[in-house]
């Protein structure tokens, strides 16, 4: 089971084709919109920026499960994204990250990379998830990691060759 086979849909609610960016390097989160790691948004857009031309991917998931702090549609949150924070890649379907319902990819990422302890659950909101070109997850940052420290970590994912 890999990455590439897991059903995943837009913000608003078009089927997204993971498939296509095999070869690429992505960074998976779980994000809200009222958490104080919400201007973290800010900073995954201008990793997307930077390094979106060699290849790399911000993959942004709303979750609700963290205190409720992401209330809204999965639309109203790309809306949001859109309007506050100037976010061009994409918003993702809202999801569950933990427990009975919890996305599948968030299960395959969680299972690939352990939390502190060797946790399998997700903590808070922003954890990020760097996957490599081939599919395997490389390394989890926990939520108050701020992704502008993350482009030496996304410099060398992007330097490991793709073989198809």
């Amino acid at each position: 089971m890999d990455i590439y086979t897991q059903d995943c849909h837009t913000a608003s609610g078009e089927p997204f084709n993971l498939r296509a960016l095999r070869g690429q390097v992505l960074m998976v989160v779980n994000v809200a919109s009222q958490c104080r790691f919400t201007p973290q948004l800010a900073e995954l857009e201008t990793l997307y920026q930077t390094h979106q031309a060699q290849g790399f991917t911000v993959l942004a998931f709303p979750c609700n499960q963290f205190l409720h702090q992401s209330p809204e549609s999965g639309r109203s949150f790309e809306q949001f994204c859109t309007r506050s924070f100037k976010t061009s890649f994409p918003i993702m379907e809202k999801v569950n990250v933990n427990g009975a319902n919890a996305h599948p990819l968030f299960q395959l990422l969680k299972h690939r990379a352990p939390g502190v302890l060797r946790s399998r659950q997700i903590k808070w909101n922003f954890t990020k998830f760097l996957i490599g070109r081939d599919g395997h997850v490389m390394r989890r940052f926990a939520p108050a990691v701020s992704p502008s420290t993350l482009s030496q970590a996304i410099d060398e994912a992007l330097a490991i060759p793709f073989s198809a």
